[in-house]
Formats: C-alpha cells, structure tokens, sequence
C-alpha cells in the first residue's frame, strides 16, 4: 500500500490525515498508432503522478495521488473507432464535483496531472477559480517538463518516440512488436498560420495520420524511456513538493 495513492489505501490510514496537495491524473481513451495501447495516456500519467508524489512524500509533503480521469477530449477523433470524447463542458461538470469535495474538506490545492494534449484545461480553471475562492487550482503536462529533444530524436506529439520509449518502458507487455508500428507521418495544414502556432483549428485525425500517430516511433528504446521517466518524475516530484508546501497568501515575488 502507497499512502499516497488514494485507490489503494484505506480509512484506517485516512481517518486522521490532513493532506495538503490532491493530484488529479486526467488521461484519454484513444487510438496511438498500431502498436501502442488505447490507455496509452492514462498508464503514463498513472505511473508518472505516482513517482512523483512518491519523491514529494518522502520529502514530507503531505499529497494524495486521486484516481485517473480515464477519457478525455477527443473532439477531432469521432470517426476513429473506440476514441472516447469527454466534451470540455463535461470535464468542467466533473472537476466542479471533485473540487467541491476538496473545498469542503480543507484541501485547498488541486493540481490536475494532464496526459492528454487534447485536454484544455486553462479556460476551467479560470472558470473554477471564481466559483471556489479558497481553491489554487492548477495543471501541468508532463511532455513540457523537460527539452525532449534531449532525449529524442524525432519530433511528435502522439505515440511517437516520447510516448512509445516510455511504454516499452512502463508496460512492455502492451507495446506491439515492431514490424506492426506506423511511420507516424502526419499532414500539416496547408493555411501556414496554423502550422506555424500563431492561429489554431482542430485538426481533423483521420484526415492528418493515416495510421494516427504523430510523429516516427522507430527511435524509440526503453533506455530512452527510462532516462526521461526518471528525470520527469523528479522535477515533478520537486514540484509537488513545493506546492504542497506553498503558503496561498505568499505566492508571488
């Protein structure tokens, strides 16, 4: 039993605690590539919160990791069989809940744990931050902990090197051999405004990647996967630990 981690511990051990930081992972249901599992984002964000929060509790900050929010936005992947969207309006109904608990118990941050790049979390927060006066809410996405090209080769953004390198790392035993992945080829659009970051649209999935992935996994290594695994966890877990130790009222220098 990690008593951090709230699925696997128990009122005996809860009864008298008083944690200071919840962490919420929030992953997506979701094709990645040929080779690479649907829970792909929920088993990563899974195994990192949890590292994480391990370091910040050895350090003796007080954090409890809560269950995986398994679906996510998938709004531009409604053909691709299986993908399970979450409309932002739904995630917000969601955290409104979660949040509401927290509030009435006395923990006053939250930190949601994306997996997922489609999940948006700025405009919610915003949003919750009005409705729950005495809550610091905040997010952070793991990919951009780090520079991944120090650890990577080949750009991407999903089941690409990064991801396949971290699950033949995390979960061997769901990655397909190799002669089964994808290139990982994508399109870009051909509006330059788009491609270049400065105006947005959703991409459409089965127009983009034929085999959708984003980005050529054949790179990858679980050496690779470890290294930036390990790395990650200890930055966030720093993180964590400072947050949960962060005095609200003196947050800024």
């Amino acid at each position: 039993m990690r008593p951090y981690i709230l699925a696997e511990t128990n009122w005996e051990t809860l009864k008298d605690a008083n944690f200071e930081l919840a962490i919420l992972p929030w992953g997506a249901t979701e094709a990645h590539n040929y080779h690479l599992p649907y829970a792909t984002d929920n088993i990563q964000a899974d195994h990192l919160a949890a590292e994480s929060a391990k370091r910040a509790h050895e350090k003796g900050g007080k954090v409890i990791v809560l269950p995986t929010i398994p679906f996510g936005v998938n709004t531009g992947q409604s053909d691709i069989y299986l993908d399970i969207n979450l409309n932002p309006s739904t995630q917000l109904a969601i955290l409104n809940d979660i949040v509401a608990v927290l509030d009435r118990q006395g923990i006053n941050k939250l930190l949601i744990f994306n997996g997922h790049g489609g999940n948006g979390f700025k405009p919610l927060v915003r949003e919750l931050g009005l409705r729950f006066p005495k809550m610091f809410i905040s997010f952070c996405f793991f990919p951009h902990a780090l520079d991944k090209t120090a650890y990577f080769e080949e750009k991407g953004d999903h089941a690409d090197e990064m991801e396949t390198s971290l699950m033949l790392y995390l979960r061997p035993d769901l990655v397909l051999s190799k002669e089964k992945w994808g290139d990982g080829a994508a399109k870009k659009f051909k509006i330059d405004a788009f491609s270049e970051g400065w105006a947005w649209a959703e991409r459409k999935w089965s127009k983009v990647s034929l085999d959708t992935g984003v980005g050529n996994p054949h790179k990858s290594s679980q050496e690779k996967g470890e290294r930036f695994f390990k790395d990650v966890s200890r930055k966030m877990g720093d993180m964590f630990f400072e947050l949960s130790k962060a005095d609200l009222n003196d947050l800024y220098e």
